[in-house]
């Protein structure tokens, strides 16, 4: 017996790296309902529920995290006494100089353990060296313990870096903005930037939505509760059934190996991709929603059915919508936003000429990205007129390049982050065009892509051929329909939402591929799949194998079908079986709660999957 409780603690005080804590596990149930079960005894007494809360977070980070775990807390206690200091200074100038060294002190952890493969990589071929990766915490944390028990030779990511550094940045930014007073406790403020329902993947929380609930009593009523459950279980829902199942039983098998599967078939998984990316990531948020609930503390909200957007620039408002704000206050209106250029405009144009000839190997990169600013420029010079425009977009282009590189140092999330920047860019212009003008040039643009298709045979350019086609036809029929507003009113908006969801879709092509990957192999194998895929795609295909294929993914595609179906249902009619479920009798909500997870079980796979903005 005493041999059973031994093993039973050492297992719940000891860090797994096979097996992190996930909100899919039946451990993390377990510590959650034992968390809230003593969290009950004093939930009226914030500073002893805040202190209590602020532990057990730590705890939770360090059953996904380990020994990153120290990293965490040296972020909390930094902030903490560098924001008091902040306070205290009179000098504007002293607090410029305070705010910028703890900003890239955050950023300087971020870049250390994230972009280390790169920069070393970047030196090297700058220099001629033969520097190589070596974790310095490792070796100091084998001096400290005496023994050789962590890598040096690798770099690991911590899990949620991004996410709680970002929050530290924008503690520090509005602190000195003075939009909110310093947090006065250390538990609170530790609290606040570790708390585990959304501590290792967002929604990235800033001070000012989460500080002056610390000290609100805490109230959950009969209706929030249901509600709490509600998300709790649609998180579940989304992440087990929807997510997990597109992966394991189709989008990761046709990423591993695009070129053992046909063209409809990486079609089909880049369309499944799409899908499941934003199952795992709003899942995840859903459920993070639902337990803060529970313990009294609201969240904002991270996503608004993205893939209803009209165009690209809605998307970025609908998706990931935490970091959509965090970048538009904290670096697009800082770098001039739509009034003008700044310093950091130009360094931003130049380090992406640097980056990217590196990440391409082709100083040919940089030469274009030259030129290109160039002309740009001495458009804004010749045509004053239109220079906030221009300044606009370009602040919007860096701002959407940097987005991508936040997630990882790779071509890859470069390319996605411009195609996203791009599709904005050219968003803006089109609506200003007139219908003649539009379809003009959409025209000449199909004409460019076909003739480039037929004489150079390239399967990139037969892509391109045939969806300007699709948007020629359809900008075309817009044409027709304008006048009968009756119809423009649900044509129109369908036909953008779905241009904008294969616009969205297929930039998800780079982001899948840059992800799951080493970073000291990333960029390389990243480039690999995607080129693979778009020849894959591209290439020729034999439509009468089609239905053959259909059949033998039918569940999977069953899936994506009643999935997107689900998505694309009014928010009118979503928020009433919301509160339909919220209002239930509780004996009927738990018997509904117990047939949901009776039929998760069927699709749970062997292996659980982490969710995809773990690496992030």
């Amino acid at each position: 017996m005493w041999n059973v409780i031994k093993d039973f603690l050492v297992n719940l005080f000891s860090f797994d790296q096979a097996h992190p804590l996930l909100f899919t596990q039946f451990y993390f149930w377990a510590f959650f309902a034992l968390v809230f079960a003593v969290f009950s005894l004093f939930h009226s007494k914030p500073l002893l529920r805040n202190g209590y809360l602020f532990a057990m977070s730590l705890f939770f980070y360090y059953k996904t995290s380990g020994v990153f775990l120290a990293l965490l807390v040296f972020v909390i206690v930094y902030n903490f006494f560098a924001a008091k200091g902040l306070r205290k200074l009179r000098s504007e100038r002293a607090r410029q100089a305070l705010t910028i060294f703890s900003v890239i002190v955050d950023l300087g952890i971020l870049a250390y353990f994230k972009y280390a493969y790169f920069l070393t990589d970047f030196v090297n071929n700058l220099l001629g060296t033969s520097f190589a990766v070596h974790d310095v915490l490792g070796e100091l944390l084998n001096t400290l313990t005496g023994a050789d028990i962590f890598r040096v030779d690798a770099i690991i990511l911590p899990v949620g870096i991004s996410f709680f550094t970002f929050q530290a940045v924008s503690y520090m930014v509005d602190v000195k903005r003075e939009k909110i007073e310093p947090v006065k406790n250390f538990l609170d403020f530790g609290f606040y930037l570790s708390f585990f329902p959304q501590l290792v993947a967002g929604p990235i929380v800033r001070a000012v939505e989460f500080v002056e609930q610390l000290h609100k009593p805490y109230n959950l009523s009969r209706r929030w509760f249901g509600i709490a459950i509600f998300w709790i279980m649609n998180g579940l829902l989304k992440k087990l059934i929807l997510a997990d199942y597109l992966a394991v039983n189709f989008a990761d098998r046709v990423f591993e190996n695009p070129l053992l599967y046909s063209g409809f078939e990486n079609l089909s998984a880049l369309f499944c991709y799409s899908l499941q990316v934003y199952a795992d990531f709003s899942g995840y948020t859903d459920i993070a929603t639902g337990v803060a609930m529970l313990f009294g503390f609201y969240l904002p909200q991270n996503f608004n059915s993205p893939y209803k957007a009209v165009n690209t620039q809605q998307f970025w408002r609908r998706w990931h919508m935490t970091l959509s704000r965090w970048l538009r206050d904290y670096l697009y209106i800082p770098l001039g936003g739509n009034r003008n250029a700044s310093a950091g405009t130009f360094i931003i144009i130049a380090a992406v000429a640097v980056f990217g000839s590196f990440l391409s190997g082709s100083w040919w990169v940089a030469f274009g990205v030259t030129v290109l600013a160039a002309g740009i420029g001495l458009w804004a010079w010749k045509k004053p007129q239109d220079r906030k425009l221009i300044t606009t977009n370009i602040n919007s282009m860096n701002t959407m390049l940097l987005g991508g590189l936040w997630h990882g140092a790779s071509w890859n999330f470069m390319i996605w982050g411009g195609l996203n920047g791009i599709g904005m860019v050219i968003y803006k212009i089109w609506t200003k065009r007139s219908m003649g003008g539009k379809l003009l040039i959409i025209g000449l643009v199909t004409a460019l892509c076909g003739t480039l298709s037929f004489t150079l045979h390239y399967p990139v350019w037969n892509m391109f051929f045939v969806w300007t086609l699709i948007l020629l036809v359809g900008t075309l029929v817009k044409g027709i329909c304008h006048s009968k507003r009756s119809e423009e009113s649900w044509a129109s908006r369908a036909w953008d939402i779905f241009q904008t969801f294969v616009f969205i879709t297929f930039t998800r092509l780079f982001f899948r591929s840059g992800s799951n990957l080493d970073p000291a192999l990333a960029n390389e194998e990243a480039w690999n799949t995607a080129k693979n895929m778009v020849n894959q795609i591209g290439g020729p295909w034999d439509l009468s194998l089609v239905p053959d294929m259909a059949a033998a993914h039918w569940t999977v595609l069953l899936l994506f079908v009643v999935g997107m179906i689900i998505h694309w249902l009014p928010e009118r009619f979503k928020r009433w079986y919301r509160l339909n479920f919220a209002l239930m009798p509780l004996g009927l909500m738990a018997l509904v709660v117990v047939v949901i997870i009776v039929f998760i079980f069927q699709f749970i796979t062997a292996d659980l999957q982490s969710f995809i903005y773990f690496q992030f």
